[in-house]
């Protein structure tokens, strides 16, 4: 009658042991699962472009798209806000100097501005201000035309 009840006890234990692990476990998958929140467009920062794939090079928001790397960076100006773009190939981030892009920009009463980027040889990016000064958030879509090959982020902003 001893070793019966001691062997329940043991089960019994085991199995909450069993069933706190595999709790334990779900809530660690749940808080990984959860959706992150999206990036916010900030100033450039002094970082190597060599980061790793899908990161901030210039710490702006970072899209990954086919075998290219987008980064979208703005800074507020008195003119309105400066848009930089840069284009980079995936594998070695080297920049893409011969693309045409545009910039759709979605302003706060929902009406459209199209932007044409010019690229800075310099700085090894594309570049506009964007003159809108209205408070609110500005949802962008950027479209690079790379020799016939078409590739887009989107992005957005606020004022």
């Amino acid at each position: 009658m001893k070793s019966l009840k001691s062997t329940l006890i043991v089960l019994g234990s085991l199995g909450l042991l069993f069933l706190g692990a595999c709790s334990k476990g779900d809530q660690a998958s749940d808080t990984n699962s959860s959706p992150a929140s999206p990036p916010v467009a900030s100033k450039p920062a002094s970082s190597p472009p060599a980061a790793a794939p899908g990161k901030a090079t210039k710490g702006g928001q970072v899209v990954e798209s086919g075998a290219y790397h987008l980064e979208f960076v703005t800074e507020k100006e008195a003119t309105g806000t400066h848009l930089d773009f840069y284009l980079l190939k995936k594998d070695n981030k080297e920049p893409v100097p011969n693309a045409k892009v545009t910039a759709q920009v979605q302003l706060p009463n929902g009406k459209q501005q199209s932007l044409a980027l010019k690229y800075d040889a310099e700085g090894k990016h594309y570049a506009v201000v964007f003159p809108g000064k209205d408070p609110g958030q500005y949802p962008v879509k950027v479209a690079a035309d790379i020799n016939g090959k078409k590739v887009e982020g989107r992005f957005t902003f606020n004022q």
